[in-house]
């Protein structure tokens, strides 16, 4: 019986797809320490309310996207055992509409009450792109479904600012834009790496309708303006030195990973580059945030 309830929770757990909200909740975080001078600035309530809040609201759009597409992640190797996909995971798709509402209107109340209006309308419309627009259009509809879709999921440090100050800001839309630019190569490579269950499962990812090869072009050229978008935090002095050292490092090994799967021409060459691609991917925009945030701190204790 603890067993059976202990894997009923683990399966809960991961229909909220935990690796990629801490991933948003780290740049809502970074976004919220950006939005002030000092770490005290940042009252305690707002940190744990807000993250509490834009983290039940993004939990909520993964369990939508878990549900939507039970069908297509049963044909592909990847998602194949998610619990949905899984007769013997205890959770039904009415139990999981319910949880998905459940996260989403509790995040959202708390996020009205305990935070602003203005970050919980923010959510909700991050929310609804995601789970809505995206999960049940766009990634059905069109190879550009990760470029437009893509805005949803770079809300999160604008989230963060606005859970602080209370409005925005031209800062807080270039934290946006970064991950904004960010999203298509860091899929994209991950679409390549897993090319024949996304051709298996007929969803229009860019490897599949335009081919691989202009795929690897399309992100050695996104990764390239990335390069170019990260560097305007410090030309508008948004952040200093250390950010602007820090960031061309990172763009430098991005772009020699887009480079590097360009030039692969093997199948299971370029299966194996896309796929270290993506992960450096994930690692380049955590420590992109981590760096920015040092050198804002650095700056103000100078």
């Amino acid at each position: 019986m603890i067993l059976t309830k202990f894997t009923s929770v683990q399966h809960y757990l991961e229909l909220c797809k935990p690796r990629v909200v801490l991933l948003m909740l780290i740049t809502a975080i970074v976004g919220m320490y950006l939005a002030v001078p000092t770490f005290a600035d940042v009252h305690l309530s707002t940190l744990i309310w807000g993250n509490i809040g834009i983290g039940f609201c993004a939990s909520a759009a993964a369990v939508v996207n878990h549900l939507v597409d039970r069908r297509i992640d049963g044909l592909m190797k990847r998602t194949e055992r998610r619990p949905l996909v899984q007769g013997n995971s205890n959770i039904s798709p009415y139990k999981a509409v319910i949880f998905s509402s459940v996260l989403g209107v509790v995040g959202f109340v708390i996020l009205l009450f305990k935070i602003n209006t203005l970050t919980a309308l923010l959510t909700l419309i991050s929310l609804v792109g995601y789970a809505g627009i995206y999960t049940g259009y766009l990634k059905r509809a069109t190879p550009q479904n990760i470029v437009i879709g893509g805005l949803a999921g770079a809300a999160p440090p604008l989230l963060g600012w606005t859970a602080v100050s209370g409005h925005f800001v031209p800062q807080s839309l270039l934290l946006v834009l970064i991950i904004f630019i960010w999203t298509p190569p860091h899929f994209w490579a991950l679409a390549i790496a897993r090319y024949e269950d996304y051709a298996k499962a007929e969803i229009p990812m860019m490897p599949v309708t335009h081919g691989i090869a202009f795929t690897k072009l399309q992100i050695v050229l996104y990764t390239i303006l990335l390069a170019v978008v990260t560097c305007l935090p410090f030309f508008v002095g948004m952040s200093g030195y250390i950010y602007f050292i820090g960031v061309m490092v990172l763009n430098i090994q991005f772009i020699l990973c887009a480079v590097k799967l360009n030039k692969a021409k093997k199948k299971q060459e370029e299966a194996i580059t896309a796929l270290k691609m993506f992960h450096f991917s994930i690692t380049y925009l955590t420590l992109l945030f981590i760096i920015i945030l040092i050198d804002h701190y650095w700056r103000y204790t100078l």
